[in-house]
């Protein structure tokens, strides 16, 4: 049993998934930070000045100065900001996950094709092999 799981990790496709998530895990906290610390400010900005992650509604009808405020009291608080920052934040990773894969295709070499082994036959249109001199399916000859 422990030779299979040692012959399970070391498959190829195993390691480069557990590659891939740290490097997502990396590149998502990258990516949080660019959102929340960079951006977000400046779209608060550009829309008069409002942070989104200090956006909420108490739900016990109270009026809260922050967030901070409601906690304190113990009040059930929906935080809408918070939620509209992790719905921008999930669009601009989605697009800088495409912007990459569609950077690595372009510049990957595409896989050479393969060289055929089966062609059509003129009568049934079925395949078969590129030596066959009969078709196996319509008996005609080739």
């Amino acid at each position: 049993m422990l030779q299979e799981f040692k012959k399970f990790i070391m498959r190829g496709n195993v390691l480069d998934l557990a590659v891939g998530v740290i490097i997502g895990g990396a590149f998502g906290k990258i990516v949080a930070s660019l959102v929340g610390d960079m951006l977000m400010p400046v779209v608060g900005l550009a829309l008069g000045k409002v942070d989104f992650s200090g956006l909420f509604i108490a739900l016990d009808g109270q009026t809260y100065a922050n967030i901070a405020a409601a906690k304190a009291a113990k009040a059930p608080t929906m935080n809408y900001g918070v939620f509209i920052n992790t719905i921008i934040e999930f669009v601009i990773v989605a697009f800088a996950i495409f912007v990459v894969v569609k950077l690595v295709s372009k510049m990957q070499k595409p896989e050479p094709v393969a060289a055929a082994t089966t062609k059509d036959c003129p009568q049934c249109c079925t395949a078969i092999p590129l030596a066959a001199k009969r078709c196996p399916n319509c008996t005609s000859t080739l």
